[in-house]
């Protein structure tokens, strides 16, 4: 307890919920960290002109799976559709992984673009689900002071997932590790349960975090986006987001091909890159994020992360080199994971609680891959008009400079919102 007083903001009966929060986290992006290396590479040995295409999969996919998650968040209480999201992943991994054993060498590019497209989903629905229950248990006041230590342990698992998979990558079969992520998301969904069990009641009333269903129809999240224009506003900072990264990521898987030929050694660079974000990551969320938040307020910090993206891509721009390329995921990466991303989900906690599951979910999902879609064909269109990486890096920066925009606004009107009136 000395410790966490230390190092946060916390009450004496937060602890416990607070806890099973970065436990919880834990295990959902450890999950997620040991197979998305392997994602990767697929995407790659896929090939890179094909990733736009992989992308456009991923949209689709979105399409098809949001309805399903609003159906069952408007008809079963929290405590079923949450182990029960996790619960239908871990099958899916399961059948991957059959897949992987039992078909031709011949065949693994098609089932590999697949898993491409089948992870794009998951890895956002898993999150997403995560953060909508922090956004439904915990009132604004403890989101800035706890929200920044509950993330520490989803870096955490991160770190032990992209570790486990850049030390065993090359000694084992990759794809066994899908068995690793399917154990994992298990241990989510329990800790999932624990948290909802143990949140203080007086607190989840506080923050309508009682566990009815929702009711309401399986559009109500996207009308309720359009019809809001603070929803619209973290949509747009959503969407100049994943433009912006996507463009990024079409420039490593670039450079990356160009520079290794053998899968095993990409794989372990990805997973690599991985471990450095995170160790970063969780040194900045223990002892930086709350404070940088309670220091400079939610819209100076979801400012950070645009900033960096201006600078990164400005400096590609002058030096495409896979160095320059690395060194620019790690910040912008770790500067997500840590200030912009527990930031965002602060934006979050003052809008109804149908909202906290349909809408956000609609953002984390469709918006956020809608956006990939942007970026990947524009990254292509550019590319056939004679743009390199450089040139491509001069038409990002502008981006990132519009979204810098974005979020210095949508930081003032949370503001507004938690205020009492």
């Amino acid at each position: 307890m000395g410790f966490l007083t230390r190092v946060v903001s916390v009450e004496e009966d937060e602890v416990t919920p607070m806890l099973w929060a970065c436990l919880y986290f834990f295990f959902v992006l450890a999950a997620y960290f040991v197979i998305r290396p392997i994602r990767d590479e697929m995407g790659v040995a896929g090939g890179v002109r094909n990733l736009p295409w992989l992308f456009l999969g991923t949209l689709v996919g979105m399409l098809l799976f949001h309805p399903l998650f609003t159906t069952l968040v408007s008809r079963l209480p929290r405590r079923i559709f949450i182990p029960l999201s996790y619960g239908f992943f871990a099958v899916n991994l399961v059948f991957f992984w059959l897949l992987f054993r039992i078909l031709p060498s011949t065949e693994d590019i098609w089932v590999g673009r697949i898993f491409f497209v089948w992870t794009s989903i998951f890895n956002l629905f898993v999150v997403s689900i995560f953060w909508s229950l922090m956004a439904d248990l915990f009132r604004p006041v403890q989101a800035k002071r706890l929200f920044g230590f509950v993330a520490v342990g989803g870096t955490g698992g991160a770190v032990a997932g992209s570790a486990t998979t850049a030390f065993l990558a090359s000694r084992i079969t990759p794809t066994n590790l899908l068995l690793l992520s399917v154990a994992l998301l298990v241990l989510a969904a329990i800790a999932a349960n624990r948290l909802m069990a143990t949140t203080p009641e007086p607190e989840a009333r506080d923050a309508g975090g009682d566990d009815r269903p929702l009711g309401g129809g399986v559009l109500d999240g996207i009308r309720t986006v359009c019809t809001s224009p603070y929803l619209l506003g973290i949509a747009g900072y959503m969407l100049l987001y994943t433009i912006t990264a996507t463009f990024l990521y079409f420039q490593q898987a670039e450079i990356v091909e160009a520079s290794f030929a053998d899968r095993a050694a990409r794989t372990v660079f990805f997973a690599r890159i991985d471990l450095a974000v995170n160790i970063l990551t969780v040194m900045t969320q223990v002892f930086l994020t709350g404070r940088i938040v309670r220091r400079i307020g939610i819209a100076l910090a979801l400012a950070a992360l645009p900033l960096v993206c201006v600078l990164g891509f400005a400096a590609v721009g002058f030096a495409p080199t896979l160095m320059t390329i690395a060194v620019f995921q790690v910040l912008r990466r770790s500067s997500n994971y840590a200030v912009a991303r527990p930031c965002r989900e602060m934006l979050y906690t003052v809008i109804p609680r149908e909202a906290k599951y349909k809408a956000k979910n609609f953002i984390d999902t469709f918006v956020y891959r809608f956006g990939d879609q942007v970026g990947a064909w524009s990254y292509a269109a550019l590319g056939a008009l004679g743009l390199g990486a450089a040139a491509i890096s001069m038409v990002a920066a502008p981006l990132a400079a519009a979204w810098l925009g974005v979020g210095l606004w949508l930081g003032r009107r949370q503001k507004e919102l938690a205020s009492p009136h």
